[in-house]
């Protein structure tokens, strides 16, 4: 049965001029997928599964023995089903926080705040997109291959990690219709000159109208030149320390190059998700 209810926050002074939901959810699903990643599924809101690629939540997690993690978790969209009334998350443990929400078992509830951030723009016109990403930045991406299935867009995903046994959602992509691209670390593989060859063919190929990277800022480097070069659009969505992920607070103010100029930017608000080419790497 779902328990799941939600009340709307007003976030009147917000740029993206948006409602979000405290949403009191409940967990169908929490499962780790392999020694550091696990994956969460939830019923909700209207709100909460009307959420885009690239947006973020805010988790109250519960608390481990002899921890208690003061403030909400930050926690890219994995997937959003409006249908079906769910919305999924993929993380890695690593700290208080996820430890808590690995403890959360099917008819537990969690509470989350969202669907907050600005999310990915995704061009009807481009026909051929490209997703790069490592560790979890992978989680941040995946959404994006639905709306492409969607609008007849076909995706190429270049993942990078440590071993093979860390890529994940390689089969979901795959069942989404996108081509899967692996790089390791323990196969030597993941080199950054081997990367950008590999996004150089794909240019040259025309398989790549548009990038999107989450993750791993040598490889938003590499996607930053070949943005340049080819003058191929790229966007990226950024990871950063944030506590109330409304923009009141200012933790998340980053840097960014617009126009020649170097202005300050709120991850939560007027991100997560950028033009790559004003990103200061």
């Amino acid at each position: 049965m779902n328990i799941c209810h939600q009340s709307t926050i007003s976030a009147d002074q917000a740029p993206w001029n948006a409602t979000v939901a405290r949403d009191v959810t409940e967990v169908v699903s929490n499962t780790a997928v392999n020694a550091e990643y696990w994956h969460l599924v939830a019923l909700c809101g209207e709100i909460t599964a009307g959420a885009r690629p690239g947006q973020f939540f805010q988790l109250l997690c519960p608390q481990p023995l002899d921890e208690k993690p003061f403030l909400r978790r930050p926690m890219s969209l994995y997937h959003a089903d409006p249908e079906r009334g769910r919305v999924e998350f993929l993380y890695k443990v690593t700290g208080a926080g996820t430890r808590g929400l690995s403890m959360l078992k099917s008819g537990d509830t969690l509470d989350i705040v969202g669907p907050l951030g600005v999310g990915f723009t995704i061009d009807s016109s481009w026909r051929n997109i490209v997703l790069v990403g490592r560790g979890a930045g992978l989680a941040t991406l995946v959404p994006i291959a639905s709306v492409a299935r969607r609008q007849g867009t076909n995706v190429t995903a270049l993942f990078s990690a440590r071993h093979p046994d860390l890529i994940v959602s390689e089969d979901v992509l795959r069942n989404l219709g996108a081509s899967v691209i692996t790089v390791t670390d323990a196969q030597s593989t993941s080199d950054p000159t081997t990367v950008e060859e590999i996004l150089r063919e794909l240019i040259r190929g025309l398989r790549c109208d548009a990038l999107f990277t989450c993750g791993s800022a040598r490889l938003m480097r590499i996607q930053q030149a070949l943005s340049r070069e080819f003058d191929i659009p790229a966007q990226a969505a950024l990871e950063e320390q944030m506590a109330c992920g409304l923009g009141h607070c200012y933790c998340c103010v980053r840097d960014f190059n617009a126009e020649s100029q170097i202005v300050s930017r709120r991850i939560c608000t007027e991100g997560p998700v950028f033009d790559l080419q004003e990103v200061m790497l």
